[in-house]
């Protein structure tokens, strides 16, 4: 059956289809805070005794893990300040909050260890050709401290950080100590039995290369995030397929999907539908459903009839 499209209604409704809050991606957890403060304090007690430590008895690992776990400190209060900042509401000059805050937080942690690995590999190369001795049992006791008190702290952010990059980033610095921990608690005990010295050296490089590598994966995926990239989890194809597979969808096109901070995500599209065969109502609210099931929770949609994709598509290929 034919339907009238331009006498019942504007050509390009535009209909905001999200009504309330998806739990997963704005619900502020009640122990975020308590997190980011237990892990600042503990990494600022482990940070003071190893670098006394490591000062005291020769060892450039023990150092090099102290001054990443200042860079710990550094990036969890830019990122419990961040977390706080994208609780705020909307306002008329930040119409969508403050939300981007947490993006940015995690881009300065990727700066912060990438700075602090070549801190470390450098001094570890100069080392290598000047050796310091280490006395092995202060250092391997530090070492071990460094251990408990990252995995303690990681374990604070809980097991649901994998939604939001900006937890995430917490998580792998904490993570990412821990194992440089054990690699100085056993280069400690190496240097112990054996007396070499080079070995601590030589342990600080690795573990300058090991936090590089995994500043410089976070700072990719924050760039990523910064630069409005399609969101870590989400597949364009399963968005589209998601839409189309609603009765009376005939077409999506102009589909974009963002990221408005670490943890939330939002879309645009423009749908092409027989309105004589869906309501439109009904047709926008299985569309939250299956968006909001992939994980988009922020979602725009402009109803359209079959005439005016074939229009918008002639000016967007591949759109």
């Amino acid at each position: 059956m034919a339907h009238n499209h331009s006498s019942q209604e504007p050509p390009h409704p535009a209909v905001r289809i999200q009504r309330r809050p998806h739990r997963q991606q704005h619900e502020h957890r009640p122990g975020s805070a308590a997190a980011f403060r237990w892990s600042v304090l503990l990494n600022s007690a482990l940070s003071g005794l190893q670098l006394v430590v490591g000062f005291s008895f020769g060892s450039l690992a023990l150092i090099g893990d102290a001054v990443h776990n200042l860079g710990d400190v550094a990036g969890l209060l830019l990122g419990w300040g961040a977390e706080r900042l994208s609780t705020r509401p909307a306002s008329p000059r930040f119409t969508y909050g403050l939300g981007r805050s947490t993006q940015l937080a995690s881009l300065v942690n990727a700066v912060l260890i990438l700075m602090a690995a070549a801190v470390v590999v450098v001094e570890g190369l100069q080392r290598l050709f000047d050796p310091v001795e280490v006395v092995s049992g202060p250092v391997a006791w530090a070492a071990a401290a460094g251990i408990v008190v990252n995995l303690l702290s990681a374990r604070l952010f809980g097991d649901d950080h994998s939604h939001d990059l900006n937890r995430r980033a917490a998580v792998v610095h904490l993570l990412t100590d821990a194992a440089v921990s054990a690699a100085v608690m056993l280069s400690a005990v190496l240097v112990g039995l054996t007396g070499w010295s080079v070995l601590d050296a030589a342990t600080a490089i690795a573990v300058g290369l090991a936090v590089a590598w995994s500043g410089w994966t976070l700072l990719r995926e924050a760039l990523s995030v910064a630069l409005d990239g399609v969101p870590p989890g989400i597949e364009l194809p399963a968005v589209r397929r998601a839409l189309l597979e609603i009765p009376g969808v005939q077409g999506v096109h102009h589909l974009h999907v963002w990221g408005m901070s670490t943890s939330q995500n939002a879309l645009t599209a423009h749908v092409q539908r027989d309105a004589g065969l869906i309501d439109d109502m009904e047709l926008l609210h299985q569309a939250k459903q299956r968006l909001a099931a992939l994980g988009i929770a922020h979602s725009t949609l402009q109803l359209e009839p079959f005439e005016a994709m074939a229009a918008d598509q002639a000016d967007q290929p591949g759109v």
